[in-house]
């Protein structure tokens, strides 16, 4: 009688996980993603990468997310709009790329003479700088996830010196975000080139200088083998955000626990990438100085006359959207008040 017990069980067990095995299986979703930039270049190309595999350890494979590099399935600059309009279901992006359609993406992609990464991080999560990106997406109907916190960026790469104000005007150069408004007003040519065509751009003579990251990424797209001059501070972006976009549907079609997994994954990554992201800066700094570039910082009248032009760009721009407006002040603000505390910290240093 027991035998027989033992066996009913058995069956039963064996038939619900039979009957249970299709069902997890049917469950798994595959979802494309496209990042605007290549996935070969250093930190930001592999981020959406980690990212996706992290999402698939929390969800045990129930969410399969396959990245694309940039203009797989569309051009860098349209994965927002492809996104929004669901053409694909996902993008990883630097937020000021969307500033032509979305004005305070501009700012929260980068403040120049801005704050810290450690500051943007807190006014991000705690300063209520995500609500107010969030507000500007939800029309476009995309959901925004702060996903890669990038460290200060260089000054950019110049084919000459500059030593001057009078250096800057009339030079052609690649530039992205508020910084290039800042530029312009001081004269300069300014246009956004995809990262995947600066080298040659600034090879061919099309554009005379040219930012595009930190030390690590500039490195990567071998600008140090051909402007002979490399600047700092990077006065336009000393922090700038990535985010992974999702289309709202498709947003709304995971469950609250997927969901909670995806932005817990992306707080994941933007821990790596920092620690990443300041471990690597001075090999590559190094690294440019031995191909024979002079590593340099922007005279002071020069930096002075960057930021006088920044803070006219930024109270501009903040009367022509009240979004922009809205996070300029929040910014600020939360700079100035929270900021105090790393100002009592700061200690001195031995030259």
């Amino acid at each position: 009688m027991r035998k027989h017990i033992l066996a009913a069980a058995t069956a039963a067990v064996f038939g619900a996980l039979s009957t249970l095995a299709p069902a997890a299986t049917a469950q798994t979703k595959s979802i494309d993603l496209q990042s605007v930039f290549g996935l070969q270049t250093p930190s930001i190309g592999q981020s959406p990468v980690k990212w996706a595999e992290r999402v698939a350890l929390m969800t045990n494979d129930q969410i399969k997310i396959k990245v694309h590099g940039a203009g797989e399935f569309v051009p860098p600059f349209e994965v927002f709009g492809a996104v929004s309009n669901g053409s694909i279901a996902m993008g990883f992006d630097w937020v000021g790329y969307w500033a032509g359609k979305i004005p305070v993406a501009n700012l929260v992609g980068s403040m120049p003479f801005g704050p810290n990464p450690e500051l943007f991080l807190g006014w991000m999560f705690q300063g209520g700088g995500l609500e107010i990106i969030q507000k500007a997406y939800d029309p476009h109907n995309v959901k925004v996830i702060p996903c890669h916190l990038v460290v200060p960026e260089a000054g950019g790469w110049f084919n000459k010196e500059i030593k001057t104000v009078a250096d800057i005007k009339g030079l052609n150069m690649r530039i992205a975000g508020l910084g290039a408004k800042a530029m312009a007003k001081l004269g300069a040519n300014v246009q956004l080139v995809p990262a995947g065509e600066i080298f040659v751009s600034l090879e061919r003579g099309r554009i005379e200088a040219a930012e595009f990251s930190a030390p690590q990424l500039d490195l990567g797209l071998g600008l140090q083998k051909i402007a002979k001059h490399y600047y700092f501070p990077g006065w336009h972006q000393p922090a700038s955000w990535d985010t992974i976009i999702i289309n709202m549907n498709v947003w709304k079609g995971f469950t609250p626990k997927q969901q909670q997994i995806m932005v817990e994954a992306c707080n994941a990554n933007i821990t790596f990438n920092l620690y990443d992201q300041i471990n690597a800066q001075i090999d590559a700094i190094e690294k440019i100085e031995a191909a024979g570039v002079k590593v340099q910082r922007f005279p002071d009248e020069v930096l002075a006359a960057l930021q006088k032009a920044s803070t006219e760009v930024m109270e501009e721009e903040a009367t022509k959207d009240a979004l922009f407006k809205e996070a300029y002040a929040s910014l600020t603000a939360y700079t100035k008040r929270v900021g105090r505390w790393g100002d009592l910290q700061l200690l001195p240093r031995n030259k």
